[in-house]
């Protein structure tokens, strides 16, 4: 090639490479929303948790942590996230299942990933008020069970604003948050390994023990750590729902902010900053387990 042909090559990728690129540009959004709506608040209560109403540095806040209405707060709410974490992910793998693997129409796999990504986003006041419009004392499931079943709820010791009635209802975002992370996992589970296994005369049994469920199993753990963190630190539908007669964390966080009578915003620093520790060892351990099992996905 001669002289000139080469630089003829070369010039354009020079001037390319020379070129500011502004690409960038369209992250930034996400960077700012992202500092002033996550690293600032978080950085703002980790101060706090350390300070005393005058600004001096204290470890009073954590100390103060280990009060028994506290520590009863912190367990309560782990076991209610425990359970709807591990009945979430058992109910969304079964659903999972059976839209990927199953023999079920193929149009109504669209029908479920849309519902799951809009129940997995309804929480709050609307998600409390229509259980308890459903489930509760004169809600209508209630009201017909004991019409037409003579089935008395009440009669029976279920209480929709008590333990097992708040997880019941984190459930409802709980499964579909669980059917949206577990159908690109059954996904990549190819045919040959089903087709390899049946040829080697392995049972279908054999097949999930030996070759499905090792591949699948980062995958389940994972997710079911994720639903654990979204459950501990949901406050909103806990306290819509149960007010103060549930002493979890969420609540009493709010109380200690912005409650009249327990207000003291420092303690409740120091609360917040005990539940970002454990969501933020939960979401650890969720993105290591993810990224074992996308290792198979690819």
């Amino acid at each position: 090639m001669s002289r000139e042909a080469e630089l003829a090559v070369v010039a354009p990728v020079a001037r390319s490479g020379g070129r500011r690129s502004w690409a960038w540009l369209g992250i930034t959004p996400f960077f700012l929303f992202t500092v002033l709506f996550l690293i600032l608040p978080t950085l703002d209560l980790v101060v706090g948790a350390f300070q005393t109403p005058d600004g001096s540095f204290t470890l009073d806040n954590i100390a103060r942590l280990n009060q028994p209405t506290i520590v009863s707060a912190y367990w309560i709410s782990i076991q209610v996230s425990v359970a709807s974490a591990l009945l979430g992910a058992l109910a969304g793998f079964v659903i999972a299942y059976a839209v990927v693997l199953g023999k079920l129409p193929r149009p109504l796999r669209p029908f479920v990933t849309t519902f799951s990504g809009v129940a997995s986003q309804f929480a709050g006041i609307p998600l409390a008020f229509a259980f308890l419009a459903t489930l509760g004392p004169t809600g209508l499931v209630t009201a017909l069970l004991d019409q037409y079943a003579g089935i008395n709820l009440r009669a029976l010791g279920f209480n929709l604003l008590s333990f097992w009635g708040l997880t019941i209802t984190y459930l409802y975002f709980q499964i579909p948050l669980m059917v949206l992370i577990l159908m690109p996992a059954l996904d990549g589970l190819r045919k040959e390994w089903r087709e390899a296994a049946a040829i080697l005369g392995a049972t279908p049994w054999q097949y999930w023990r030996h070759v499905a469920f090792p591949v699948l199993w980062p995958s389940l753990l994972g997710a079911t750590i994720l639903l654990f963190a979204n459950a501990f630190g949901a406050v909103a539908t806990a306290y819509a729902l149960t007010g103060s007669s549930l002493n979890i964390v969420p609540i009493l966080l709010y109380a200690q902010i912005r409650g009249d009578v327990l207000h003291d915003p420092h303690l409740g620093y120091a609360l917040a900053l005990g539940m970002i520790l454990i969501t933020g060892l939960a979401n650890v351990g969720y993105i290591w387990l993810r990224q074992r099992g996308e290792r198979w996905i690819k």
